[in-house]
């Protein structure tokens, strides 16, 4: 039987691979587990300095395997709660909050839930080809994993209200002209342009990184008075690291930096 979720660590890099093809990378309960213990793992992985997200075929993912849904809504075994609870919301979290980058590469069309697991990751690349699409309002339903957190925040609400309660299709030219995502990028040079940026992300500063995420993310909720007292408190703590050390030693000396997570 074939593995819902791959998972390959190189150059410490590790990427997290949907490989359900044939439902164009639903996700169903095995699935869901996979997926949520590949992210938790590589999350507290000290060799692991980027996360890659991403699926095989055609699709990046289409979100919840309804096929899965319809069985339970026949003999009523079944509240959806339970997976955004056991499921969605910790993958969410866990891709959002881990110390490290995390990339996602959409490879193809990102729907419901898959739309809005790509938007947990910190950097988005995507293919010409691909889309993002809101398809809960088709069902009755509202935008999960992280979604109606995140759409007005990088959006603003005219447009997270239109995609949410719309469900239309965006093109991932256009998902890159709103600032939905990082980067729009040929099919064929997909796989090159995440290489090269995980690979970058790998070897920067981790501490660094890490602040930056966290900061960044958690500065939706300050005033500008906090957040000018949060990176007085940051470049407080990071000036003292051995990594900010050897990031002055190393342009001085016009020599790369090894940066060591110190």
């Amino acid at each position: 039987m074939t593995e819902p979720v791959l998972v390959e660590i190189a150059n410490a890099v590790a990427t997290i691979t949907l490989n359900r093809p044939d439902a164009m990378n639903s996700l169903d309960t095995t699935a869901k587990v996979a997926l949520r213990d590949a992210v938790l793992t590589v999350a507290t992985d000290d060799g692991v300095r980027c996360v890659v997200v991403t699926g095989t075929g055609r699709a990046f993912c289409v979100g919840q395997d309804l096929r899965e849904h319809a069985a339970m809504l026949e003999d009523d075994s079944g509240d959806i709660a339970t997976t955004v609870r056991e499921h969605y919301a910790p993958i969410c979290a866990a891709l959002a909050t881990m110390g490290k980058p995390v990339v996602a590469a959409v490879n193809g069309v990102a729907a419901g839930a898959g739309a809005n697991l790509a938007l947990a990751c910190d950097i988005v690349l995507a293919a010409k080809s691909a889309s993002f699409i809101e398809a809960f309002c088709k069902l009755g339903l509202i935008p999960d994993t992280g979604g109606t957190w995140v759409l007005p925040r990088l959006l603003g609400p005219a447009r997270a209200m239109g995609l949410a309660m719309l469900g239309d299709k965006l093109p991932a030219e256009k998902a890159e002209e709103w600032g939905l995502i990082w980067k729009c990028v040929d099919d064929e040079a997909l796989d090159s342009e995440v290489d090269a940026i995980a690979q970058k992300l790998a070897s920067l500063p981790p501490l660094g990184l890490t602040a930056i995420k966290k900061m960044i993310r958690e500065s939706w909720s300050h005033t500008l008075d906090q957040e000018l007292n949060h990176q007085r408190d940051a470049m407080r703590r990071l000036g003292f690291s051995e990594d900010y050390r050897e990031g002055v030693s190393a342009f001085l000396e016009k020599r790369q930096a090894n940066f060591v997570g110190r």
